[in-house]
């Protein structure tokens, strides 16, 4: 019978029963992997129920309470929503029908016709199941069952993690499981598909007799990881399987074996910890190769395949990484290789540790506000294919820096109305083995042009002090004074070898200069320096422009120990001169060398705005040494000043100018050429398109030879890139970078992918050329990735380097 006259012990009732639906229903679904404890607790205690019905019902003689017609109940954040809803006192059932929909308090939704379950949600069966989970996972089924309180089972059930189609809700998804039972464990947090098909696009794919996930909620769970498939020509075709232990929320291990039909199985393993202020890693792998022989090209053996007679069977190799926040101030870390030949990580691809130049570094790094220390540990690992005794091998002559330190302090008060700055840098270097190369490349019977490395130690300290103030005239000129002064001091510990090669190379005729390698020295810098910039701005209808003509002078003495072969060039080596250095104070890229001499900079540079949305922009001037010696011509190990554009008096012409549209469109040219005759020196030439359904990139560039630098002739190169939408998630895309002077095709690539909300298809062919041995190297990648199931594939690494 229907009573009004007892709402509120209706309440009572329905709130104990209602209560136990939100708290513990949402256990049926194994989106949400929870229990029905770890749900209540959810819930503050003494939360009020709030309840909206057309009609409450207390039935005494079958002891029911019963909501109908529009039932809302929102109750600790859980919602539901139906037409009726009753509970049961005697069977302590409680059922809810008429399109249910639960919302829990994460957000999750589960809609169905009818819920029928016990009140300690041990035991009951749903009808017509849809489950929406916070992550965007989607299940449904005809009916469902809950046992014991752990088991829930799907009858008919499908899963997908792709969302419907707003435009075709009932239209097949990219990739959905459909199986006669899923069993979700919310005790193992598993969930078991039987007698499933795997349907891709609405097309029964594979039928799969029994497998098994991970609760899509669950982050980390033991178990097998998707298998990949990876080839290079070199190793052939090999089949990845990992398997992953997830050992406590702080720490897991993952072990894969992958099968290589050429060369046979390699065997890796990766451990990873947190901690609250960090995380390290250590990874390890290992083969024994049965076919070294395989990586011999044109007859030559490498370090991949051995030396003859000396097969490189055994390879492995062991790394570490690991970053540690000592305070809010202070990070500690470190990235170290090793490795039982110098090309294994980089041939096996081992994921982190596959450059072509790996930096191995032990660090300490400090900031604070405009404070800035760094001191680390650093050796450069070359990897390469080239056998030591090969002149062109450069592995063994990379260096040990022990320490390298940089430091850098801004004070925040102001200094005689300017601002201050201090730079403290330090290294230590050592090196076995002595770096040079020959007038004819590679030939040792020729002199000596370059010493790029001195085998034995040396040493450096520099410390630096700079001033600047800006004065701003009514007219709008902006004078900034500039005060310097640097000190270094440093030695050195070379070998016989190197101080050879040293006195042969001042011998050679190309350079002509004395050699006299001091094991110590000190020397010092002191500049004077003026800019004037005077910024002019130009309004107009539709547009803005401002034209910035902008000159320095800098006075200083020449630099000590030039004129001859005295100092060691460690971290100045490379050097560029172009537009966006030419208002740099000291051009040089290190501390190793420092511009003397007194120069003056002269150019301006301009910025424009358009109302339809394009901008400009540009820089153009050049360099004058007005006194003292020039840096650029004295001389060094390196030779780094020769054909520079600044080894003269007057400097090349360097001039940059770019633009940028709305429309997806941007380009630059950039140059450097002579003061007499305007002949192009060095230029790079860029254009770019980014849009739908076409993305276009165009890069060409030109350096003319460099002989006493290194490089003999000139280098043209032109690269290609383009990517276009054959549909709304179909692409194809490809890139290629040919060598115009050698008529060498250095790499190339192409490749198609497909990626929506749930399921990314990539597929990539890439081949790279050495411009010296002309050895091809091929690679074929894929990766299927399937939203919360995983990814299927090659790794990611040697995809993402053609995209």
């Amino acid at each position: 019978m229907r009573s009004h006259r007892q709402a509120g012990l209706a309440r009572l009732y329905g709130a104990s029963a209602l209560a136990c639906l939100f708290a513990c229903a949402a256990p049926m679904a194994p989106a949400l992997a929870q229990d029905v404890t770890d749900m209540a607790t959810k819930v503050p205690s003494g939360t009020q129920m709030l309840l909206a019905a057309d009609t409450l019902v207390y039935n005494n003689d079958n002891n029911t309470v019963t909501a109908v017609g529009g039932v809302q109940i929102d109750y600790g954040g859980n919602k539901l929503v139906a037409q009726r809803v009753e509970y049961n006192r005697n069977t302590k059932r409680l059922v809810a029908s008429g399109a249910v929909e639960l919302i829990n308090s994460d957000g999750t939704k589960i809609n169905s016709d009818h819920i029928d379950i016990t009140d300690d949600f041990a035991d009951g069966f749903v009808n017509a199941l849809r489950v929406e989970t916070v992550n965007k996972a989607y299940f449904a089924s005809e009916s469902a069952e809950r046992m014991g309180g752990v088991l829930t089972t799907f009858h008919n059930g499908v899963y997908t993690a792709c969302e419907p189609c707003e435009d075709k809700p009932d239209s097949a998804p990219t990739w959905r499981v459909k199986a006669r039972k899923i069993i979700w464990n919310g005790e193992k947090k598993t969930v078991r598909f039987e007698n499933a098909n795997f349907e891709f696009f609405g097309f029964p794919l594979a039928y799969l007799p029994a497998f098994e996930i991970a609760d899509p909620t669950v982050k980390r769970k033991s178990g097998f990881l998707i298998p990949g498939i990876v080839y290079k020509s070199d190793l052939g075709i090999g089949v990845k399987v990992p398997y992953y232990f997830a050992l406590s929320p702080t720490y897991d291990l993952t072990v894969t074996g992958t099968g290589y039909t050429k060369q046979g199985f390699l065997g890796e393993a990766e451990w990873r910890q947190r901690f609250n202020n960090g995380e390290y890693s250590l990874k390890i792998a290992g083969i024994h190769q049965q076919d070294p022989d395989a990586f011999i090209d044109s007859g030559i053996r490498n370090v991949d395949s051995g030396a003859a007679g000396d097969p490189n069977k055994f390879r492995g190799m062991m790394g570490t990484k690991g970053q540690f926040a000592i305070n809010e101030r202070w990070n500690f870390g470190w990235d170290v290789l090793l490795q039982s030949d110098k090309n294994f990580s980089r041939t096996y691809a081992i994921d982190g540790y596959s450059e072509t130049v790996h930096q191995s570094s032990v660090y300490l790094t400090g900031l604070n506000d405009r404070n800035y220390f760094d001191i680390r540990a650093m050796r450069f690992q070359v990897q390469e294919n080239t056998l030591a005794s090969d002149p062109s091998a450069r592995s063994g002559q990379q260096p040990w820096v022990l320490p390298s330190l940089d430091y850098a302090y801004i004070p925040d008060m102001a200094v005689a109305g300017g601002q201050l700055s201090i730079n403290v840098n330090a290294r230590v270097i050592s090196r076995d083995s002595l770096d040079e190369s020959f007038t004819e490349a590679y030939n040792s019977s020729t002199p000596t042009l370059r010493v790029p490395g001195i085998a034995g130690q040396n040493g450096r300290m520099t410390a630096e002090a700079e001033w600047k103030r800006t004065f701003t005239t009514d007219g709008g000129l902006q004078l900034t004074p500039l005060l310097a002064l640097r000190g270094d001091a440093s030695y050195l510990n070379a070998d016989s070898a190197s101080l050879a090669a040293i006195n042969e190379m001042a011998a050679n005729p190309l350079i002509a200069t004395t050699a006299d390698m001091k094991s110590s020295l000190a020397r010092y810098m002191a500049t004077l320096g003026l800019e004037m910039r005077w910024p002019v701005l130009f309004s107009m209808a539709n547009s803005s422009h401002i034209v910035e003509p902008m000159a320095q002078v800098f006075v200083r003495p020449n630099e000590q120990y030039v004129g001859g072969l005295a100092v060691p060039n460690e971290d100045a080596q490379s050097f560029v001169f172009d537009a966006t250095t030419l208002f740099e104070r000291d051009k040089f890229s290190g501390y190793d060398r420092m511009e003397g001499g007194t120069r003056a900079n002269v150019g301006f540079r301009y910025s424009g705005a358009y109302g339809n949305g394009w901008s400009t922009n540009a820089i153009f001037g050049q360099s004058y040494q007005l006194g003292g010696e020039n840096s650029f011509t004295a001389p060094d190990l390196v030779n780094v000043g020769a054909y520079s554009g600044l080894d003269k008096p007057t400097s090349d012409y360097v001039g940059l100018i770019g633009f940028n549209s709305p429309s997806g469109f941007s380009g630059s040219l950039s140059g450097r050429f002579d003061e007499q005759t305007f002949d192009v020196r060095r230029a790079e030439v860029k254009a770019a398109y980014s849009g739908l359904p076409v993305s276009l990139t165009a890069k060409y560039a030109f350096i003319q030879a460099q002989p006493l630098y290194g490089f003999e002739t000139d280098r043209h190169e032109v690269t290609l890139g383009a990517s276009t939408h054959l549909a709304e998630n179909w692409r194809v895309f490809g890139t290629g970078t040919y060598d115009l002077k050698q008529s060498v095709l250095v790499k190339d690539g192409v490749g198609f992918a497909y990626n929506d909300s749930c399921f990314t298809y990539l597929m990539t062919f890439s081949e790279s050329r050495d411009l010296a041995t002309k050895e091809v190297s091929q690679n074929v990648g894929f990766n299927l990735s399937f939203r919360t199931l995983g990814d299927f594939g090659s790794s990611t690494s040697a995809i993402d380097t053609i995209q």
